[in-house]
C-alpha cells in the first residue's frame, strides 16, 4: 500500500487490541476527545485467545500473539504518534502505518518493527505490491533466516497463555493473596472506579473495584450494555481520566475484598494513587463499605474529597456543608476527664475550668436488644421495675468501665469533628475524636466490640474524621466476636440495689463491717459527704455512704414531694464539687463502721490512699463531729480542722480564736509533767529518729494471731500467681528474713516487686509478687500492733555520718524492758521519753545528748522546762567534752548570718 499521496495524522495510541491493531484517539477538548481504530496494513498477527460468551465458545492464543500484543503495547500506548488511513472498498476498516518519532521520514515504522522481531506474517495475497511490500517481505525472509519470534524452530506451545477467565472461590483467592502488591495489566475501564485486568505471570482475568471510591456510573439498556442516550453527569469525563492514565499500563493490585464475584481492591502506579487523583478532580466520592477494607490511604482519600467538596468541583459544583462549621480552639483542645456519663459520652474540664460534654464521634454504645417478637416501629415494651441500663444491657457496664479506668483523671485531646444540631426534642450534641497518648478512644472502644460504628448517608459528611479506621476496627471485632458481636459468654451482671432499703440494709451491715476495707467505685456523689457507691467484691451491690467523723455543709436540693429546691448552706457547693473532684467515677476504699436508721451506711473512705473525711476537713469544707473522737483518725481530723482554722478556710473564715490571756492563764495552769509510763518493746528505728514500738501487755495476742495466720498458710497454701496485690491493701507476706507470714500493707507495686510495710512490727521490705497472698479476713478485725512514735525534744544533727552514727546509737541502747510516755503530738505522730528500766531508769534520749550523738531541741512548754534543763545540761557536757559531733566545737555556733543561714 502506497503512502506518498496519503495524509499524515496525529494522535495518542489509547489501546492495543491485537498485534496488529490499535485504537488512537485524539487531543481533549472539553470532554473525551474521538478515537479510530486502526489495523496495520500488509500484516497478520497471532489471534489472541477470547472468552467464552454466551453461546460461543473461548479460544486459545495463537502462538505469538501476547508477544505481538505486548510488544505493540509497551511501544506505543500513551505514545504521540504519526500514522497514514486508508479505507479499502467493501470493508469496514480502516488501515494505515504507524510511525513513531516527529516525522514519518525519520520515525519508526511499527509495521516493519512487529515483521522485523518475527511476531506477524506478511499478507501475499491481495495486496497492492510495491517498495513497501517488497520491503517487508525482505524483513520477513531475515526474521524467518534467524529463527525469530514465531518462525522459531521450536517450542511455539510455551508461548501460548493459559487464561484463568473465572476464578471459582474470590473469598479464598484474596486471602490467599495475603494483602501483598500483584503486578497486573489493565485491559479495559468499565468505568471511571471499575476496571478488568489481567494478574501476572499467572493470567487472572479479573474485575476489580477500586477501593474506598466510587465514580458516575453508566446506565445499562434491556441487554445490559450501556445505553448511549441515557447520560450520567461526568460517568464518560471519569471513564477517561482512568483510561488516559491507567488502560494497558504495567501496575501492582492490592486484592482487599470481594463484592458479587467482582474483586475490591487498591491499584499502585508510580505517579500516583487513581482513587485519590479521582477525587480531587471530583470525579468520585468516598464509599465506606470498601473504604473500610483498606489497609492505609483511607486518610488521603478523605482529604482529597474535602479538597474538591470546598473547591466545589464538578460533581460537587453545589455542595454545601451540612452542620455547623467550629475552628480555631474550639477545634482542638485539651481537657481532663471528669466523668464518664455513658459509653459515648464525656464530662471534661479544659484549661480553663470550664466543663462540657463531649460525645465520642460516630460509634453507639451498647443498647437494648429487641427481642424477635418486637416490630421496628412499635415502642418497647415497658422495662421490669428495678431496671438498671448500666448494669442489665449486656456489655453497657463493661464499656463504662472500660472508659472509667482509662480516662477518669487524665488528660485527653479533643477534635470537634462535627456538631449535631438539636432536633426531636434531643439536644445538642457535640461529637469529638479523644485521644490519650496517641489512641484514639472510640476505635480501642470499637476493637473491644464495647460500641459499634453509626452509618451514614453517602452525603452525609457529618462523622468521625477517623471513620475508617473506627469501622476497620469493627470489622476485626466483629470478626473475633468480641463484645457486643459475641454470640456466647454475654456478661450479666447481679447488683444488690440497697440504696433507701432499710431491711436489706441490715442484712449486708455485719459482712461489710466484718470485711475491713473493701473495694467500690463511687458512682454518684449527692453532697461533699454523702456518695452512692458500687461495691466490687463479694455480693455486688449499690449503697448509700456517709463520711463518719465530720459534719460537711450540703447544697441546694430539690424538696421532698415536689416542693420547690431547697437553698444549700454556705460553702455546700463548693464541698460537692470537692468531693467529686477527688473520687466521682475512682476506685477507693471503704471501711463501713455503723447504719443510720434511713439505712445508709456510715463509715470512712481512702482515694489514693487518702482519708476524704481529714481532707475535707483540711480544705476547710467539713469540721469535726463529736463523734469522731473515739475513732482511730481522730488526731488526723482534729489536726486537718486545726491548720484550716489558723487559714481561716472556707466556713472557718468567720472563725475567732479563744482569748489569748485565757489561753495563756490555761496554759499557766499546766505546769506539771504528766507521766504515764506503758511498758514497750521497740521493734524498729527509721532513719528519721522514729521507731515502732509494740505494747507489752498485747504481746500474746499477736503472738496468737501470728500463730494462727501460720497455722491457716500450712494447711492451706497460697496457690502462685492466684493473688494481685493493691496498693493500701492488707495482705499477707513471706518475710524474707525466717519465711513465715505476717500481716503487711502494700505500699507499692513495680512489675513483680512489691514494697509492704509489716503493720505488727514496723519494719518495710520489697518482696516478690509470689511472697504476697490474701489475707483471709478473720486475720484483719485487729489494729496494727505496732505504733509509731518519735523521740522527744531532741533532733539529729545536720552531718550524715553523725545522723547515722545517732541512730545507730539509739538501736543498740535499746532492749526489751522499756517504758515510754509520750509527751506531746506533732500532727499524726506521737513524741516519747524513753526509759531503761534495767539500769537505773536511763532516759534514752538524754544519755544519747550526753554522748555527742543528739541535739536538744528547744521546746516552750511549760511542762517540759524540767526535763529541757536535764537535756541542755546533758548537751553542755558533751560540748564541754568534744565528743562525737562536737569534737570541733560549737557546731550551731555555724547558725550565724556570716555562715549564710540568715540569706
Amino acid at each position: 500500500m502506497s503512502t506518498r499521496q496519503t495524509k499524515v495524522n496525529q494522535g495518542i495510541v489509547k489501546q492495543v487490541l491485537s498485534g496488529d491493531s490499535v485504537i488512537i484517539r485524539g487531543q481533549p477538548k472539553g470532554g473525551p476527545p474521538p478515537e479510530k481504530t486502526l489495523s496495520l496494513s500488509n500484516i497478520i498477527a497471532p489471534k489472541l485467545g477470547r472468552r467464552a460468551v454466551n453461546n460461543a465458545e473461548g479460544t486459545k492464543d495463537e502462538p505469538y500473539a501476547w508477544e505481538a500484543r505486548e510488544y505493540l503495547r509497551k511501544k506505543l500506548v500513551g505514545e504521540e504518534v504519526l500514522f497514514t488511513l486508508e479505507k479499502p472498498p467493501n470493508t469496514s476498516r480502516e488501515y494505515g502505518c504507524i510511525y513513531l518519532g516527529k516525522d514519518i521520514a525519520t520515525g519508526e515504522n511499527v509495521t516493519e518493527s512487529l515483521v522485523s522481531e518475527g511476531l506477524v506474517s506478511v499478507r501475499h495475497q491481495g495486496v497492492r505490491q510495491g517498495p513497501e511490500q517488497q520491503r517487508l517481505i525482505e524483513l520477513e525472509e531475515a526474521a524467518k533466516a534467524a529463527g525469530k519470534g514465531k518462525w522459531a524452530v521450536r517450542g511455539s506451545q510455551e508461548h501460548v497463555r493459559d487464561i484463568i477467565w473465572s476464578i471459582d472461590n474470590p473469598r479464598n483467592f484474596v486471602d490467599k493473596c495475603g494483602g501483598k502488591p500483584i503486578k497486573a495489566v489493565i485491559e479495559s475501564v468499565r468505568d471511571g472506579s471499575t476496571v478488568r485486568a489481567f494478574l501476572l505471570p499467572d493470567f487472572y482475568y479479573i474485575t476489580l473495584m477500586i477501593s474506598g471510591i466510587r465514580c458516575p456510573g453508566f446506565k445499562l439498556d434491556n441487554d445490559g450494555k450501556p445505553d448511549p442516550s441515557a447520560k450520567v453527569p461526568y460517568a464518560e469525563e471519569a471513564k477517561f481520566f482512568v483510561e488516559s492514565r491507567l488502560l494497558q499500563r504495567d501496575v501492582e493490585i492490592i486484592l482487599e475484598s470481594v463484592s458479587n464475584n467482582n474483586f475490591v481492591g487498591s491499584i499502585l502506579h508510580p505517579r500516583g494513587n487513581i482513587a485519590e487523583a479521582l477525587l480531587k478532580e471530583g470525579f468520585a466520592q468516598c464509599v465506606d463499605w470498601s473504604m473500610a477494607f483498606m489497609k492505609s490511604g483511607s486518610d488521603k482519600l478523605r482529604a482529597a474529597e474535602k479538597l474538591a467538596k470546598e473547591g466545589k468541583i464538578r460533581k460537587w459544583k453545589d455542595y454545601q456543608a451540612t452542620g455547623p462549621q467550629i475552628s480555631g480552639m474550639e477545634k482542638e483542645y485539651t481537657a481532663t476527664v471528669t466523668e464518664v456519663v455513658n459509653g459515648d459520652a464525656l464530662m471534661v474540664k479544659t484549661a480553663d475550668g470550664t466543663v462540657k460534654k463531649i460525645f465520642l464521634a460516630s460509634i453507639r454504645p451498647p443498647r437494648e436488644q429487641r427481642t424477635t417478637e418486637e416490630k421496628p416501629n412499635e415502642p418497647p415494651p415497658p422495662r421490669s421495675k428495678g431496671f438498671r441500663p448500666l448494669y442489665d444491657i449486656p456489655w453497657m457496664f463493661e464499656a463504662r468501665e472500660f472508659l472509667r479506668k482509662k480516662l477518669i483523671g487524665k488528660k485527653v485531646n479533643v477534635v470537634v469533628d462535627y456538631i449535631q444540631t438539636a432536633k426531636d426534642n434531643f439536644p445538642e450534641k457535640v461529637c469529638c475524636t479523644v485521644t490519650i497518648g496517641g489512641v484514639n478512644v472510640a476505635e480501642a472502644m470499637v476493637s473491644k466490640g464495647f460500641a459499634t460504628v453509626l452509618r451514614y448517608r453517602q452525603d452525609d459528611d457529618q462523622r468521625s474524621s477517623h471513620y475508617d479506621e473506627l469501622l476497620a476496627a469493627e470489622m476485626k471485632a466483629t470478626k473475633s466476636g468480641a463484645g457486643v458481636h459475641a454470640r456466647k459468654d454475654i456478661p450479666n451482671h447481679r447488683v444488690l440495689d440497697v440504696t433507701g432499703d432499710l431491711t436489706k440494709a441490715k442484712q449486708n451491715l455485719p459482712s461489710l463491717q466484718r470485711a475491713a476495707r473493701t473495694e467500690a467505685v463511687v458512682e454518684f456523689v449527692a453532697s461533699g459527704s454523702r456518695l452512692r457507691l458500687y461495691i466490687v467484691k463479694g455480693n455486688s451491690c449499690l449503697v448509700t455512704f456517709l463520711l463518719a467523723g465530720i459534719s460537711c455543709p450540703r447544697g441546694s436540693r430539690p424538696g421532698i414531694g415536689g416542693a420547690g429546691p431547697v437553698d444549700g448552706e454556705p460553702f455546700g457547693e463548693e464541698a460537692l464539687q470537692f468531693t467529686k473532684d477527688k473520687c466521682l467515677q475512682r476506685d477507693v476504699e471503704v471501711q463501713v463502721k455503723s447504719m443510720d436508721k434511713a439505712g445508709n451506711f456510715i463509715g470512712w473512705l481512702w482515694v489514693d490512699g487518702h482519708n476524704l473525711s481529714v481532707a475535707l476537713v483540711e480544705a476547710g469544707l467539713a469540721s469535726v463531729h463529736f463523734t469522731a473522737e473515739h475513732s482511730e483518725h481522730y488526731r488526723a481530723l482534729k489536726a486537718a480542722e486545726d491548720t484550716a482554722k489558723a487559714a481561716r478556710l472556707k466556713v472557718w473564715k468567720d472563725y475567732v480564736e479563744e482569748n489569748e490571756e485565757e489561753k495563756k492563764i490555761e496554759e499557766d495552769h499546766v505546769t506539771e509533767r504528766k507521766i504515764e509510763y506503758q511498758k514497750v518493746y521497740v521493734t524498729e528505728v527509721t532513719p528519721e529518729l522514729h521507731f515502732y514500738a509494740q505494747l507489752v501487755e498485747h504481746g500474746p495476742k499477736l503472738e496468737q494471731l501470728v500463730a494462727k495466720i501460720r497455722q491457716e498458710f500450712t494447711a492451706n497454701p497460697p496457690l502462685a500467681g492466684a493473688y494481685t496485690p493493691k496498693r493500701s491493701e492488707i495482705c499477707a507476706t513471706k518475710f524474707s528474713f525466717d519465711g513465715q507470714w505476717y500481716r503487711a500493707r502494700v505500699e507499692k507495686i513495680s512489675g513483680s516487686k512489691v514494697s509492704v510495710f509489716y503493720i505488727d512490727y514496723g519494719n518495710r521490705e520489697t518482696v516478690d509478687v509470689s511472697q504476697c497472698a490474701a489475707l483471709p479476713s478473720s486475720f484483719a478485725t485487729d489494729k496494727p500492733y505496732a505504733h509509731e512514735f518519735a523521740l522527744a525534744c531532741v533532733q539529729l544533727p545536720n552531718d550524715e555520718d553523725y545522723k547515722e552514727e545517732a541512730i545507730q546509737a539509739l538501736k543498740s541502747a535499746l532492749n526489751p524492758s522499756l517504758n515510754l510516755n509520750v509527751e506531746y503530738r506533732q500532727g499524726n505522730v506521737s513524741y516519747a521519753t524513753l526509759v531503761d528500766i534495767t539500769n537505773n531508769d536511763e532516759d534514752i534520749a538524754k544519755k544519747l545528748i550526753h554522748e555527742g550523738l543528739l541535739m536538744c531541741e528547744n521546746r516552750k512548754e511549760k511542762r517540759l522546762q524540767k526535763l529541757m534543763v536535764e537535756y541542755r545540761a546533758a548537751q553542755e557536757a558533751a560540748k564541754r567534752r568534744h565528743v562525737n559531733m562536737w569534737m570541733y566545737g560549737d557546731i550551731t555556733e555555724d547558725d550565724a548570718e556570716e555562715f549564710g543561714l540568715g540569706r
